[in-house]
């Protein structure tokens, strides 16, 4: 039996993880925008679900949240970031508020929530942390560039994180989507204002857009995914969810090596 704490649990991911953990008897606090959400879970599971009201943009909210989960299990063994959103925009669209706001859901909501639990997984000797990241992580596409910043800053200090914590026992583990059927980018997303210059290039990246997600992913289905994760005893660093990312990530890699390579000379004469 695994004790999870899992953001962003009233629809798509985060809720079908959160099921899935608790059919095979696991403990779940589920935090929520609006625990609403969460009432036919709690009639459900009774006692094995602990719905908890988090907008995770408040540090001391996320403190308090996972304290909270630690006293009514007294252990936390899986630790989920998954709440976050997409926004759309080119860069120039942008306003100041709009990318803040994506890099403190996306970014600094996961920060605080891992910097909330790593106490109480380093006293148990054990816990894997979970971050829910992107083909987009390690990708990008124009019209969602500040999103595709906060899951890049995701990734990096998540990597740093997986070697700083290994010897306490703490697995890290990013997971990589493609698209999948979550209402990511329907009314879960947000857009900004478009500029008219642009109004040519946003018509050929939406269609760009849903050639890529003609066949979107099963969120259900990613929930046995999951659960083969957390069960491992060496869970990967980094893993897709989805049929399509691994092409996008081989090309894209593929591409910076040959445009490295070709300019190798000239970082060789930068070293001096």
């Amino acid at each position: 039996m695994k004790v999870w704490f899992i953001t962003g649990t009233s629809r798509g991911f985060g809720r079908e993880w959160a099921i899935a953990a608790l059919d095979r008897g696991d403990k779940v606090a589920a935090t929520a925008r609006n625990i609403d959400s969460l009432s036919d879970l709690v009639e459900k599971y009774g006692d094995n679900i602990v719905p908890i009201a988090l907008d995770v943009t408040d540090h001391d909210a996320d403190f308090a949240a996972v304290a909270q989960a630690f006293e009514k299990f007294g252990r936390l063994d899986v630790v989920v970031n998954n709440a976050g959103y997409g926004h759309f925009g080119f860069i120039e669209e942008l306003t100041e508020d709009e990318a803040r706001a994506q890099l403190e859901t996306n970014l600094f909501g996961a920060l605080w929530v891992t910097q909330a639990a790593l106490p109480f997984l380093r006293r148990q000797g054990s816990g894997h942390i979970i971050q829910v990241s992107s083909i987009g992580g390690i990708s990008a596409f124009p019209l969602v560039g500040i999103y595709h910043a906060s899951k890049w800053a995701l990734e990096g200090f998540s990597q740093s994180l997986a070697q700083e914590v290994a010897s306490f026992n703490i697995k890290v583990t990013l997971i990589e989507p493609g698209g999948f059927s979550t209402d990511w980018s329907g009314s879960s997303a947000a857009t900004s204002e478009p500029l008219a210059d642009y109004a040519d290039l946003h018509d050929a990246v939406e269609k760009s857009r849903q050639s890529r997600n003609s066949t979107p992913g099963d969120p259900n289905a990613s929930a046995a995914a999951v659960l083969k994760i957390v069960d491992s005893d060496e869970p990967p660093l980094r893993i897709f969810f989805g049929s399509g990312p691994l092409g996008i990530a081989k090309a894209d890699y593929a591409s910076r090596i040959e445009t490295w390579e070709k300019w190798n000379d000239v970082s060789v004469e930068a070293q001096g």
